[in-house]
């Protein structure tokens, strides 16, 4: 579906290692501020143990697993909308991604220098966040002028909404609050959506500790600060070593389980980030299984099934008849189609059939 997730972060809190681990790809880490100048897009597989199960039973030609993206994003310093160090070309390009994954440093290094002098998350958070809120505000100080005579003389209702609904933004951006705190109604929503607002996006942090702090981390003052102020926005924090994942990208499946195994953890950071900006932006996997191919796809939760189809290809979805339905675990639990068939498992759902994450799906059409 194109979904990506943006990492961003002040200079040197280990946002370019942390994407060179999850892509296996060469994003320039240097310890300098704005090391990372051009966005660099990473695709990832999204780890689902379903997936290797499915294809343990169905024995497929091939396995495709689903996958999202994350884009490493130029590291934002104190002034950044105003044109500061790389100045508006970060907004650019974090305005095209659907939810933000913030890196905030939680290590203490005298090898590794700090843009302000010292590791401090809460100030470096606050440096982030209102960097992006007066990056929206601007958007809508120069939007505001240019309908307020429609909406004041009320000519045009779709002026006077959006208005009103901007205005109602403008207030929460000055209290220093994002707009996703606030509550839209679908209509809201669909007025605003085109601003594309930075700060109406999902944001996950993502405490970088020292390597030697994996396997127990409960003492380390910056992740309790990070994790503290995550709450009380509603949002989640993610723990990991960036330079551990790092290396641990560099190891087959069957090293990194040992690697993992010695460091005393059960899963890996990065898999944990995977999952979290998946479910963050309410996506869902289902899945095709035939012995041609055993797939993953991502769909919106709430999404029916001719949308699903669409997934696949767009004439599934206008030819959309029915869609032949097994759970994963029905599927799994009877040993495959036919007996899940037999046992009356497998259902023809309609056109308003609402997809359930791990549902198998076979789609009828006619084009």
């Amino acid at each position: 579906m194109g979904l990506t997730a943006g990492i961003v972060g002040l200079p040197n809190v280990g946002k370019s290692t942390l994407f060179n681990a999850i892509t296996k790809a060469g994003a320039l880490a240097a310890n300098y501020p704005f090391a990372t100048i051009d966005p660099n897009v990473g695709v990832v597989e999204v780890p689902d143990i379903r997936l290797d199960k499915l294809t343990e039973l169905v024995v497929p030609k091939k396995t495709v697993p689903t996958i999202f993206e994350f884009t490493d994003i130029a590291g934002i310093v104190k002034g950044a909308s105003k044109g500061e160090g790389l100045g508006n070309q970060f907004l650019s390009h974090i305005r095209e991604v659907d939810a933000i994954v913030q890196v905030v440093r939680a290590f203490d290094d005298n090898d590794v220098t700090h843009v302000d002098g010292s590791v401090d998350p809460i100030r470096d958070i606050e440096t982030i966040n209102l960097e992006l809120i007066f990056a929206d505000l601007e958007v809508i100080e120069k939007r505001l002028p240019k309908i307020e005579k429609k909406a004041q003389l009320k000519v045009d209702q779709d002026s006077v909404h959006e208005f009103n609904i901007l205005k109602r933004i403008h207030e929460t951006l000055m209290n220093n609050e994002p707009i996703r705190s606030m509550k839209f109604s679908e209509g809201e929503l669909k007025t605003i959506k085109h601003f594309n607002f930075l700060t109406l996006k999902e944001m996950l942090y993502v405490a970088n500790i020292s390597e030697d702090e994996i396997a127990d981390y409960s003492k380390n003052p910056y992740v309790k600060q990070i994790k503290e102020h995550a709450a009380t926005e509603g949002s989640e924090t993610v723990v990991i070593s960036a330079k551990i994942e790092s290396e641990l990208s560099e190891l087959s499946d069957e090293e990194k389980a040992m690697f993992l195994e010695d460091l005393g953890v059960k899963e890996s950071g990065l898999d944990k980030l995977i999952r979290r900006s998946y479910d963050l932006l309410g996506l869902q996997t289902f899945f095709t299984a035939g012995v041609q191919e055993v797939r993953a796809w991502t769909f919106k939760k709430g999404m029916k099934a001719p949308q699903c189809a669409g997934v696949i290809h767009t004439d599934f979805e206008k030819g959309f008849i029915r869609a032949e339905t097994v759970s994963y675990e029905d599927l799994l639990a009877f040993g495959g189609e036919v007996k899940a068939k037999e046992a009356g498992k497998v259902r023809l759902e309609g056109k308003e059939y609402i997809v359930q994450d791990g549902d198998v799906m076979h789609f009828r059409f006619n084009v």
